[in-house]
Order: structure tokens, then C-alpha cells, then sequence
């Protein structure tokens, strides 16, 4: 476990989250190979071990954070909290809300009534050429109606969710505005050091609204750093958390200030 706590931190510091991207470069990396001892786990190991230890991996986060505090690296108590959209597995045609589930059952009515007008035009064709022509429009049609009644099953489903939305392949992924396009996927905050830019905590929520998330990242940024009474400034789409009340580098003092209690 140390050995591929070690690889796991080692890609989280260089960027590389692949599982399969790591194992490539356990065996060709010298300093990987340095770090591991020479020992070069496959891409299932090192993917089980993230998905069976993520207590562990969590409470190595904490002293990390701990450790950060010891050796006063939060003593100004100021830190920037923002988030990150991450892509899931589930695709987006995997995610269902109540406006994607009517737009998505009227193009297959929509299809089914064209293949059932192809099919009267077909009885006019020549016979052997209208039978084959005839099968392949049954069979798209029982194929459009087998969808549809998957749809529906869904939309039952999806007015028992909390926020009317569904997510097939990961369930908890939700869709979320990103710029340009949407995605289907989670929203990572952090709240980061800003003098050190050490990361103070982290969280991952499916929740897509930033501001949602301000207020109890502070607290949990406050309670990190042992500080009493963060205030927030919005800037630049970022917010900076102060624990001891005062101004700091980056905080404008006539942008609304949030203090959570």
C-alpha cells in the first residue's frame, strides 16, 4: 500500500490520472522507478487500489493538512476556494432531465410517424422489393417503440429523484453548464493556501452551482486552518477566505463579504 500510495501521489503532483498512464510510466520513469523500488504494478492494481482505500487516502489528505499547520504554513489564514467541473463516465445521451426526456421522446414519435408513412409508400412499390423495404421499417419502428418504452420506465424514475435528474451509467453524475457546452459530471471544490498554494480541503459534490457550495466550504476551509471567523470576498470567480477578519493581498473591500456562522 505505501509503494502505490507513493505512485498515486506522485501522479496527482504531475498530472497523470490514468491508471494506464501510470503503469506505462512505472516502467519507464526513472524516477518512478526510484520511488516504487522498481516495482511496476498493473493498471488494475493501481485502480483498485484508489477504489478499495479512499478512508486511507483521505486521512493522508488530513495530515498532510495537519502537518502543513505545524510547520505554520496557515498563519496568515487566507485562502482562494473555487471549483472545477470534472467529466464522468456516463455520457451525456446517459443523462436524463424532464425537457432532454420529452425532446428525446418526440424525435422517436416524430421517427416512427416518417417510417410508418414510408411504410404506405412502400405497398405501392413492386412486391418483392416492397417486402424487403417493409422489413427493415418494422423493424425500425418495433425497435423506436422498444426505446420508448425504456423512456417512460425512465421518466417514472426520474419523478422519484429529489432534483428530477437521472444518470444511467453513474448515477451520481449531473449535468452542469461549463463554458461553452454542458457536461455530465461532478463539481470538485478546494479551498487553496494562498501564499503557499497548499491545498487546505477539498470536496467533491455533484451540486453545480459554485455559490451553492461558498458557505460550507469556509467552514470546512475554517476548521482546517483552526482559524475562528473566515470572511469571503468574491473576485474574479474565485473567492478568498480570510480566518482572521482582516484585509489581505487580493481581498477588495468593497465586494460583499459572506460570513458564515
Amino acid at each position: 500500500p505505501a509503494v502505490l500510495l507513493k505512485l498515486y501521489i506522485y501522479g496527482y503532483l504531475n498530472r497523470i490520472q490514468s491508471s494506464r498512464r501510470l503503469e506505462k510510466e512505472s516502467q519507464r520513469n526513472v524516477e518512478l522507478m526510484w520511488l516504487t523500488g522498481r516495482l511496476m504494478p498493473d493498471f488494475k492494481t493501481i485502480a483498485n487500489f484508489r477504489k478499495d482505500n479512499g478512508p486511507g487516502i483521505r486521512s493522508t489528505c488530513r495530515q498532510f493538512v495537519v502537518l502543513c499547520q505545524r510547520l505554520g504554513f496557515f498563519s496568515e489564514a487566507l485562502v482562494a476556494i473555487d471549483g472545477s467541473k470534472f467529466k464522468a463516465v456516463n455520457n451525456r445521451d446517459r443523462n436524463f432531465t424532464q425537457a432532454k426526456l420529452q425532446r428525446r421522446m418526440a424525435e422517436i414519435e416524430a421517427s416512427i410517424s416518417r417510417y410508418l408513412t414510408d411504410l404506405d409508400t412502400a405497398d405501392r412499390q413492386a412486391p418483392a422489393a416492397a417486402q424487403a423495404k417493409k422489413k427493415r421499417l418494422q423493424d425500425k419502428i418495433a425497435a423506436l417503440k422498444a426505446q420508448m418504452k425504456e423512456l417512460k420506465e425512465i421518466e417514472v424514475k426520474l419523478e422519484a429523484t429529489p432534483d428530477k435528474q437521472i444518470s444511467l451509467t453513474d448515477p451520481d453524475a449531473r449535468s452542469m453548464k461549463t463554458r461553452g457546452t454542458g457536461i455530465v459530471g461532478y463539481n470538485v471544490q478546494t479551498a487553496v493556501d494562498a501564499k503557499h498554494h497548499l491545498i487546505v480541503t477539498h470536496e467533491v459534490t455533484n451540486v453545480g452551482l459554485d455559490c451553492d457550495q461558498l458557505s460550507g466550504m469556509a467552514k470546512q476551509a475554517r476548521a482546517a486552518m483552526g482559524t475562528r471567523r473566515p470572511e469571503a470576498t468574491t473576485r474574479s470567480r474565485r473567492t478568498w477566505v480570510r480566518g482572521d477578519g482582516g484585509s489581505g493581498p487580493g481581498v477588495r473591500q468593497d465586494s460583499p463579504v459572506i460570513e458564515p456562522n
